[in-house]
């Protein structure tokens, strides 16, 4: 394949140029910042490679290693292992329950008891309370009161001991049932019947059972008190911190460290491949970006790769305290929201790629449910039309990961303690709450447009939309009717109805700057135009209504896409009947003097608002009684001059969406002008005329 067959492959998968999508520039200095960006977060994700360790604890020391200067070390021994067991695993503090201990004391009453059943009957063979062969047989028949008597004593006694250290309900039958033997030591032998007895009524009374239990307020104190404890460690000049060949401890491994006597070398090769992963995870993240929205701004880029250095970031300076539910779920939300699933969902396979590994030594399996949770939120987060919405996700969502992930996880040979992961669900709600109240101000500073801020901006109680109702209502009213043909010609192509809603309310807001020049404003029969008797300064005004527009749209902070309905529903279309005008009266006419200055509808969405405004008034002149394929007659002749005059060339829409467009257009206009029974109106009581 030659090199020209790839660059045009390359092309069309970039531009999508079929149909073509223009991409929209982006100045050098946002290239150049992007690129600095991306190399940031190739060097946070890599920088680690390039100090690591010559060795570590428990290797073998190459060369005697000798303190350089007098220095008061202050080791942590929990702090330079990682933590202590109880802090690391989370081995809970437990103290004796003494309800626990009264109701196994009750039992093993009972239990002696009914060895005591066993002497005063006449039948050898009863059934205990515990197995007895016929030596302990024997010897509960023939003791006396006093020797029964000192015997309970013994038990009872040893169970106390044996309470007063704790019961575990995990011990085996065989190490509690020595445990008690040895408790009975003073009743004689090993194979005394009495000791042996002893031990299995102990054993049949304790076994399963423990009277211990959790004190949160102990185990926080034991582990604070751990985490403070540290000792000075007094070095002098000389002093021989290790000898050549001694495995290297824990404290000889942070006294070197303080004296900088660890050598610290970069993995050229791990490093260069970590950073062009990174280099390269950036630069598709882009471009995937770019081709699902050729419109892309570069903030937008800036905004995605930001999120994608506050991660690594997150990750380099909390290390394996940052998980990946708390810390991907939120932006997945963000971008999902702003910049549609697409983006979303690349976004989180570029920084589920960068993040390390192990995490919480469970690595995989937990980065496997932060990945399903968060492509679900990338898929459903886009959909998401109000903020109750996104505030009730909030809420569930961090239950519903608490319980998948308690689920997929149990399974897996060390598992993560159940605090760990309410702790992880809490973390994660707060953070998904926080994320929702920067929406508004990341929606401003990025450009970003979610379904709940179109939603909002539809609202035809806003003070734009309010003030266009007021002062222009000729033009407010074809707008509503140009709302309900855009919506359902975007509808049946599968485009965006919500931005074309809210993209058509807006769309002639400029001519509130002068409404009365409008035809559809003016209530007389007095016509501006007229009196001005002009072409060249009509045309002018009509183009002024698409300037004032964006003028407007600029002071009331629309959004860049619903900005873009203003001059791209006009595109670079002729103004005929002013220059019918100028021609008539002159033979030397530029035509580009009446036309609208573009640029030509860059998207389907805005596409479809052209011909709906195109078709409108055609429509609204059609007699009732004209027949579906008439009127698709009239409208597909309005659109191919349209498309004649190269206004769809970049819009990306197809002939068959045009065609379905057409029917959509046709089938609104039928609803709207279907027929009504005349009502009788009264004439006077009694009488009725139709």
């Amino acid at each position: 394949m030659s090199i020209t067959s790839l660059n045009r492959l390359w092309r069309i998968w970039l531009r999508n140029e079929s149909p073509r999508r223009p991409l929209l520039p982006w100045s050098t200095p946002n290239k150049v910042g992007l690129g600095f960006l991306c190399l940031a977060i190739a060097l946070i994700t890599s920088f680690s490679w390039l100090q690591v360790p010559e060795f570590g604890p428990g290797v073998p020391a190459l060369k005697d290693e000798l303190a350089p200067s007098d220095g008061l070390v202050q080791y942590n021994e929990a702090q330079q292992q990682g933590g202590s067991e109880i802090v690391k695993r989370k081995i809970f503090v437990q103290v004796i329950d003494k309800d626990q201990s009264a109701r196994l004391k009750e039992r093993l009453i009972r239990k002696l008891g009914e060895v005591q059943l066993v002497a005063n009957s006449s039948d050898v063979a009863r059934i205990g309370p515990v197995d007895l062969n016929e030596d302990e047989q024997l010897w509960v028949i023939n003791r006396t009161k006093k020797i029964r008597s000192k015997w309970e004593s013994a038990v009872n006694l040893a169970a106390q001991r044996m309470l007063s250290q704790g019961l575990v309900n995990t011990i085996s039958i065989d190490q509690l049932r020595e445990a008690s033997s040895l408790q009975l030591a003073e009743l004689g032998d090993k194979n005394n019947p009495a000791r042996t007895i002893g031990s299995k009524v102990l054993t049949s009374t304790f076994q399963g059972n423990s009277n211990l239990r959790k004190d949160s307020n102990l185990q926080g104190l034991l582990e604070d008190t751990i985490t403070r404890q540290s000792r000075i460690l007094k070095v002098k000049e000389g002093d021989v911190i290790i000898k050549k060949g001694e495995p290297i401890s824990p404290q000889d491994y942070y006294v070197l460290e303080h004296f900088n006597l660890i050598k610290k070398s970069p993995k050229i090769a791990p490093f260069l491949r970590t950073f062009s992963e990174a280099i390269v995870s950036c630069g598709v993240l882009l471009l995937i970006m770019r081709r699902e929205r050729p419109c892309l701004q570069p903030r937008h880029g800036f905004f995605a790769l930001g999120l994608l250095l506050i991660v690594q970031g997150s990750q380099a300076w909390f290390g394996s305290a940052s998980t990946p539910l708390a810390v991907l779920i939120p932006p997945t939300i963000l971008l999902s929201q702003g910049l549609g699933s697409t983006s979303a969902f690349a976004w989180l396979a570029v920084s589920t790629l960068l993040w390390k590994l192990p995490i919480s030594e469970i690595g995989e399996g937990r980065m496997t449910v932060a990945f399903v949770v968060a492509a679900i939120i990338s898929l459903q987060g886009s959909r998401m039309r109000s903020r109750a919405q996104l505030l009730q996700m909030a809420f569930l969502l961090p239950f519903g990961a608490l319980i998948f992930e308690w689920f997929f996880l149990r399974g897996i040979e060390r598992p993560t303690s159940s605090d760990d992961l309410v702790y992880e669900a809490l973390v994660m709600g707060a953070l998904l709450m926080l994320t929702i109240l920067l929406i508004p101000i990341l929606e401003t500073s990025f450009g970003l447009i979610t379904r709940a801020r179109l939603m909002e901006l539809a609202d035809q109680e806003r003070p734009l939309l309010r003030r266009l109702s007021r002062e222009a209502p000729g033009t407010f009213e074809h707008t509503l009717m140009l709302c309900g043909l855009a919506e359902e010609g975007a509808r049946i192509i599968g485009a965006d109805v919500d931005l074309i809603r809210t993209g058509a309310l807006y769309h002639d807001i400029g001519k509130l700057h002068a409404p009365e020049w409008f035809i559809e404003n003016q209530t007389d029969a007095i016509n501006p135009h007229d009196e001005l008797n002009d072409p060249y300064k009509s045309a002018n005004i009509l183009q002024a209504h698409v300037d004032e527009g964006l003028k407007l749209a600029k002071r009331y902070r629309l959004p860049r896409p619903i900005a873009d309905f203003i001059p791209e529903h006009q595109g670079t279309l002729k103004m005929g009947y002013f220059l019918h005008q100028a021609q008539s009266k002159s033979l030397r006419v530029d035509e580009s003097d009446f036309r609208y200055k573009g640029p030509t509808p860059r998207s389907r969405e805005t596409a479809i608002l052209m011909l709906a405004d195109g078709c409108e008034a055609a429509l609204r002149s059609l007699d009732p009684e004209t027949t579906n394929e008439e009127a698709c007659k009239t409208v597909r002749k309005i659109i191919e001059s349209r498309q004649f005059d190269g206004q769809l060339k970049e819009s990306s829409l197809k002939r068959a969406e045009v065609e379905l467009v057409i029917r959509a257009f046709v089938k609104v206009w039928r609803r709207m002008r279907h027929r009504r029974i005349p009502y009788p109106i009264p004439r006077r009581k009694g009488s009725y005329q139709t």
